[in-house]
């Protein structure tokens, strides 16, 4: 599967939470900091489809809004809850500029989040 890179945000100006939430082609991407390394996944719970960036970065675990399943920020592997891991995307720093690659086919059904914050 192919992948496109699309330019998100300054890295000097990536928000002190630590994530961001972007369109990247079709997709939701979720970029989130954890020290000095960037990290990006589909902005969709894989549980009930909630938009992950409503919910806290925090202890190295994205949290989801709806229903509290924490995802590890290194992996996307679920460790609060039994669902499946996130779907992560390439991120990579450019020139002072943060892009993340994500797959050129549309985002299915599941991969949409429904629930927003």
């Amino acid at each position: 599967m192919s992948e496109s890179w699309h330019q998100v945000t300054k890295e000097a100006e990536f928000p002190a939470d630590g994530k961001l939430s972007v369109k990247a082609g079709e997709w939701q991407a979720l970029i989130v900091r954890e020290g000095d390394e960037y990290f990006a996944y589909n902005d969709c719970c894989t549980h009930q489809a909630a938009a992950l960036s409503g919910g806290r970065v925090r202890r190295g675990t994205i949290m989801c809004p709806l229903h509290g399943a924490r995802f590890e920020v290194k992996t996307g592997r679920c460790v609060g809850g039994a669902y499946p891991a996130l779907k992560s995307f390439a991120v990579r720093v450019s020139d002072g500029m943060i892009e993340v690659g994500v797959p050129e086919t549309p985002p299915g059904q599941g991969e949409k989040p429904t629930l927003t914050s």
